[in-house]
């Protein structure tokens, strides 16, 4: 595994538009070194028999299903609008 540089910081800050000061180029250097060491160590490990997972635990359906229910009246749904107009919400006009 390839050591991480400052420079390899800076180009990658430099990408990213971001303005480092000196300290954090040294900072990020060593932590990303620490980082790529340890998924260096984890590569060694044998997981031949390991079987592929995208979820830890398996998926189910959470949604309910689809049934026609009584609606809300509109005098009702209504009945606590700040502002309303024929039947309608009223809202602020947005688009001149």
């Amino acid at each position: 595994m390839s050591k991480i540089t400052k420079k390899d910081v800076e180009y990658v800050a430099k990408l990213a538009r971001l303005k480092l000061s000196e300290e954090e180029k040294e900072r990020f250097t060593k932590q990303l070194d620490q980082i790529l060491k340890y998924v260096g160590k984890l590569n060694k490990l044998d997981t031949e028999k390991v079987k592929p997972t995208s979820h830890v635990l398996p998926l189910k359906n959470v949604f309910r299903e689809d049934k026609v229910g009584k609606s809300l009246e509109v005098e009702k749904a209504l009945e606590n609008a700040p502002e309303k107009a024929r039947g309608f919400f009223k809202v602020p006009r947005i688009i001149e």
